[in-house]
């Protein structure tokens, strides 16, 4: 699990950067460069909630455990 979560911000994080390289760099192909920007930011937005949704998952299936932190004592 700690692989995949270290996959999956990788993952982010690149298509945030692909996204602001788009942002910055025009396109003479077909695709106009808001679209493909459009497109990193939205793949992002899919990846963060596929974690977040994971990361439920496996404290539910139990393949995780909360790490006993207590708050103010």
């Amino acid at each position: 699990m700690k692989y995949f979560v270290i996959l999956a911000f990788v993952a982010i994080v690149l298509n945030l950067g692909a996204a602001l390289f788009f942002m910055m760099k025009g396109d003479s192909e077909g695709k106009s460069r808001s679209q493909k920007m459009a497109l990193a930011l939205a793949l992002r937005v899919g990846l963060s909630i596929t974690l977040f949704i994971a990361i439920l998952l496996a404290w539910q299936l139990g393949w995780i455990q909360p790490s006993g932190i207590s708050a103010g004592q």
